[in-house]
């Protein structure tokens, strides 16, 4: 496999699990060093551990994605260990409380818009500057298809997932000029542990999903972490703003 990450410094929120920790491995495959953040400890030292044991580069640095001091802590630790930030992928989130809009409690929905996709404003924040004194970057926002396809009792995911949409190609404008491309990956349902926790608590969640996928079938993380690994790669050299759907075929149906 061509090592099309050689050489660079990534850094991926929420990397200690499901797409993030896809990401992580897959990127480090690719001759990537990469800064694993998440809140468990345990488990993101563990994926960073699982990378330097195969022979890559990595550290895990615990950031809550909800804390902007803390993002800036991030990106400096990735500075600090690797002398450079080329990319990164923001990948933390929270699922969706599964109630029709009026009977959403309020501070659940905040803290879903505060893990989604405040974020993702946040952890702008604190990756461009590193990225604009390197005169280029690449950003990878994952959104959903929930973004674009609403599904019932989702108000609160949805609308978070749709304004990491926006807020994605906003920043592509923002930056295009200035080396830093910034995409967004829209996974459709995708077996990861906190996809599991909503089947597990919804009755036939999972089957009406598999059903409603032409591939029938949920994706793998990996097949969402290759997607991001050639947005952040020079292979999408001239992408920026754009919305990759990695659905199986779901919203073109």
């Amino acid at each position: 496999m061509a090592h099309i990450l050689d050489g660079r410094s990534i850094l991926i929120t929420g990397g200690a699990s499901g797409i993030g920790r896809a990401v992580a491995l897959r990127c480090a495959d690719a001759g990537a060093a990469i800064t694993i953040t998440d809140v468990n400890v345990e488990a993101g030292t563990g994926v960073a551990d699982e990378i330097v044991r195969n022979g890559g580069e990595a550290q895990f640095v615990r950031l809550d994605v909800t804390d902007e001091a803390q993002h800036h802590a991030a990106a400096d630790a990735a500075m600090k260990a690797f002398g450079k930030l080329d990319g990164s992928c923001n990948a933390a989130g929270k699922p969706f409380q599964g109630r029709p809009m009026h009977e959403i409690d309020p501070d659940f929905w905040e803290s879903v818009y505060a893990l989604n996709l405040r974020s993702v404003f946040y952890a702008t924040r604190a990756q461009v500057p590193a990225m604009l004194d390197a005169g280029r970057g690449s950003i990878v926002n994952v959104a959903s298809t929930a973004g674009i396809a609403a599904f019932p009792g989702g108000a609160d995911y949805c609308a978070a997932k749709g304004g990491i949409m926006s807020a994605t190609r906003a920043a592509a404008l923002d930056y295009a000029k200035l080396g830093i491309r910034v995409n967004s990956v829209l996974p459709g349902a995708t077996r990861t542990p906190m996809m599991q926790g909503q089947m597990d608590a919804f009755d036939g969640l999972e089957d009406m999903m598999m059903a409603a996928n032409p591939m029938g079938r949920l994706a793998e993380p990996d097949e969402i972490a290759y997607a991001v690994r050639w947005l952040l790669s020079d292979e999408a050299s001239f992408v920026t703003g754009t919305m990759l759907i990695v659905d199986g075929g779901l919203t073109a149906a």
